[in-house]
């Protein structure tokens, strides 16, 4: 992400919209603004270091959205402060129970909202790096070493856990040579009987799973195998 921190707010009262752009922009945040949750979901939601969620919305909720957020690896991570005229206890255990980072009772004075939106970008400005380091990616190949989800184009494909982590070691290592024995060793460990042709039943079954990839696991005849990119 760039270094200016970048901040959503989705609030169907516009004018509230605007008050926080102005003030939030004075502080040196960059800062966009949808009036829905359909609006925000045509946007690059991921490119966010902080997300601004009115609760009360038409079709889609707040909490509906931080739920869907909250289900893809490339949000899960993103903190989230709820804005809401709501503020019985079970409201706010909802909004924590999603995730939260904080919640904020309308009406709120502009001061107090920079406030926690500060608090919470200095407390989770480690998160996105720790989130980056749980995906492994080549284009629209994403695997969550963290959530063991392999997707591609956000749709996940059911890998065994050896397909998995024989994925894993080559995107991890994307143009470097593994040898069957290597293979074996670091994904079969300990286990008695492999064979290495277990290894290349594996490959060629994780080839046709991965779909368009399968043709960048590349074969070193003589050497082993590959992610080419």
């Amino acid at each position: 992400m760039a270094d200016t921190p970048r901040i959503l707010v989705v609030d169907d009262e516009e004018d509230l919209c605007e008050i926080l752009k102005f003030n939030l922009e004075t502080e040196g945040y960059e800062v966009d603004t949808a009036l829905n949750a359909e609006e925000a979901l045509k946007l690059n939601l991921s490119s966010y270091n902080l997300l601004l969620l009115d609760v009360m919305m038409g079709e889609i909720s707040g909490f509906k959205l931080a739920s869907i957020l909250r289900k893809d690896p490339s949000t899960a991570s993103t903190p989230i402060i709820f804005l809401t005229a709501k503020d019985t206890e079970n409201d706010m255990l909802t909004g924590f129970s999603l995730g939260a980072d904080d919640y904020i009772s309308k009406p709120f004075s502009i001061r107090q909202v920079i406030a926690r939106v500060k608090a919470v970008i200095r407390r989770t400005a480690d998160k996105p790096t720790e989130q980056e380091n749980n995906l492994l990616e080549y284009e629209t190949l994403t695997l969550d070493t963290k959530r063991i989800k392999a997707t591609i184009d956000k749709q996940e494909i059911p890998l065994t856990k050896k397909e998995f982590e024989i994925l894993r070691l080559l995107l991890e290592n994307k143009g470097s040579v593994f040898s069957r024995e290597e293979i074996l060793s670091r994904i079969w460990k300990d286990e008695v009987y492999v064979l290495d042709r277990t290894v290349d039943v594996n490959i060629t079954r994780l080839r046709k799973k991965i779909g368009p990839y399968g043709k960048n696991i590349v074969t070193r005849l003589g050497f082993g195998y590959c992610f080419e990119y």
